[in-house]
């Protein structure tokens, strides 16, 4: 039995300690919408761009870090600019492609207790730093005219599927989702139509021609192009 003493005072620390919760959580709103502002107003002057996820984990040589720079190169010759997470890895690839082609090369930072620092490839003014990751997302979905997926882990795998789930509720417009690399994503892609699709019906045979499964920058960039020629849009719309 726990003395009257003892439960009263743990009953004081339970509910000092839900105030607390409440009241940070009421002062987090203000910090939230500031995330917002500053994001909408920076990131309206950008003009089109492609948003490129990806490992951080990726380095410098290796194959995938040398796609999305190559990827990304050839997306600001055709006249879009690059957002990425900002950090290392598949990210700083991202952005070193836009900047060695002189396209805009955007960041989109969060503070994480591993892995993420800015990478040098990000023009000055276009480098955002966050703490909340939903606000985040939101600034990829809202200002990308396409999404490329590289290869990567829980963080690459949460974007993508959120961007997915967005245009197939028809929350947003449509816009290529393209899949990089087939030895990597086949097997997901493989599991989403015979498990999600066929076994299962969760998702309709429709919901398949929301992305693309390609393996080099010609068909990215193809993807892009072709998408908006369709819907008789250019990159400066």
């Amino acid at each position: 039995m726990i003395p009257n003493e003892e439960k009263k005072i743990r009953e004081k620390l339970k509910q000092k300690t839900w105030n607390e919760i409440k009241t940070n959580d009421s002062w987090a709103i203000f910090k939230i919408m500031s995330e917002f502002v500053d994001g909408y107003e920076k990131l309206s002057r950008i003009g089109p761009c492609v948003s490129v996820f990806g490992s951080a984990r990726t380095k410098p040589g290796e194959k995938y870090y040398e796609l999305a720079e190559k990827i990304s190169y050839k997306l600001t010759q055709h006249g879009y600019g690059v957002i990425t997470g900002g950090g290392p890895g598949i990210m700083e690839a991202g952005n070193k492609g836009a900047h060695r082609g002189g396209g805009v090369s955007v960041g989109l930072n969060i503070e994480l207790p591993f892995e993420q620092h800015d990478n040098p490839y990000i023009d000055k003014d276009k480098n955002l730093e966050f703490d909340y990751f939903f606000v985040r997302k939101v600034m990829f979905v809202k200002y990308a005219q396409g999404f490329v997926a590289m290869p990567g882990g829980f963080g690459t795998l949460d974007e993508l599927f959120e961007a997915i789930t967005l245009i197939q509720t028809k929350k947003i417009g449509k816009f290529p989702i393209i899949l990089v690399g087939t030895e990597f994503w086949g097997g997901m892609m493989d599991w989403i139509k015979a498990t999600l699709l066929e076994k299962y019906g969760n998702v309709s045979p429709k919901d398949m021609d929301l992305f693309h499964l390609v393996d080099t920058d010609e068909e990215v960039v193809s993807i892009i192009n072709n998408f908006y020629k369709q819907h008789h849009l250019s990159p400066n719309f």
